[in-house]
């Protein structure tokens, strides 16, 4: 489904707003006054596109679309922009700063699990330069794998909010890291999470959206337990999860929210709920036949979110600065 069309409309938009300083919604505790600095001394490889979480999956976009289609037109200044940013001395400044003791907190776990999907992708490039690429910012990776590592144990129950902080997307992002660097100890880490956390759910009312949604705490959540559970197991907790899909209900779930302002950056979110919706019913679809009525569901969810969606991604800064990736995941997610 991602054209190369596609491709390039987000890599154009990506590029647009990767360095762009201001306006800049900073993650930021004051440790003391030296501490009163402006976002790139703070950040020198994400200090654009708003806040350092959109900056960071704003790579991932660069990197997987690189990837997928090296050719197109700004290849060469994804690549410029990869070898003059991941550099050892400003990975060393950006670990320094999230690994610091008193910013245990510091992006979590939205941008945790970001940077692990970038990750990943910088992983997946068959290159000399995409292994560059993923050994210069590995010093990063690792301090957000051990605040996984940290954090997993000592929550005790899931944040099920439908914005930065719902656990089930952070497993289901972090959990592509585990699987492709092949670590065990990780993938049984957030398996254990997610199982801890979810496995009794039943009956999922599904009261959403919300007014800054961008993300279904229902659909996610299914998603995450698609990815950590065996098919078997996962259907059985499906049947109980979201017991009526065949029926299209809750009607909620395969119905697209409406935008009302899309200069308003809270609501603007909803754009990214319907794409991310797109996202996670063509995910869970994968485990239907193409015979079951809730493949069919499915489907028609993932066309009618598309069209809600799509069309928005470019328009507004309060949306451009991020909804291109949920686009790219819509369209492209090879996680399965």
């Amino acid at each position: 489904m991602l054209t190369e069309t596609f491709a390039r409309q987000f890599a154009s938009l990506a590029l647009a707003h990767v360095s762009r300083e201001y306006p800049n919604k900073l993650d930021h505790v004051l440790l003391g006054h030296d501490d009163v600095r402006g976002p790139q001394a703070l950040h020198p490889i994400f200090f654009g596109s708003f806040d350092w979480h959109s900056c960071v999956h704003g790579y991932w976009l660069r990197a997987r679309v690189y990837r997928r289609y090296p050719d197109i037109p700004d290849a060469a200044r994804i690549r410029t922009l990869f070898d003059e940013q991941l550099t050892s001395s400003n990975v060393a400044i950006e670990a320094a700063y999230a690994g610091h003791p008193s910013r245990a907190g510091f992006e979590r776990p939205y941008g945790w699990a970001w940077m692990l999907m970038l990750a990943a992708e910088l992983g997946r490039h068959d290159t000399h330069e995409g292994k560059q690429w993923a050994a210069a910012l590995d010093p990063l990776t690792q301090v957000f794998m051990r605040r996984f590592l940290v954090f997993l144990p000592m929550a005790t129950y899931p944040v099920r909010v439908g914005t930065h902080f719902n656990t089930a997307f952070a497993i289901t992002l972090a959990w592509e890291y585990a699987r492709r660097s092949v670590n065990p100890t990780f993938m049984n880490a957030l398996r254990e999470a997610a199982v801890r956390w979810y496995a009794c759910d039943t009956r999922c009312q599904a009261w959403e959206p919300g007014g800054d949604d961008f993300l279904s705490s229902a659909l996610i959540e299914a998603e995450c337990m698609r990815r950590v559970l065996p098919p078997a197991v996962f259907s059985e907790w499906m049947d109980a999860f979201l017991p009526d899909i065949a029926n299209g209900e809750p009607v909620s779930l395969v119905t697209p929210a409406l935008v009302s302002d899309r200069t308003d950056g809270k609501i603007a979110h909803l754009d990214g709920l319907n794409l991310s919706r797109a996202w996670c019913w063509r995910m869970l679809s994968s485990a239907w036949s193409s015979g079951d009525p809730r493949h069919a569901v499915a489907t028609r969810a993932v066309t009618q979110h598309l069209e809600a969606g799509l069309s928005h991604v470019a328009g507004d800064y309060m949306g451009e600065h991020w909804l291109a990736t949920f686009a790219l995941l819509a369209l492209d997610d090879s996680t399965v």
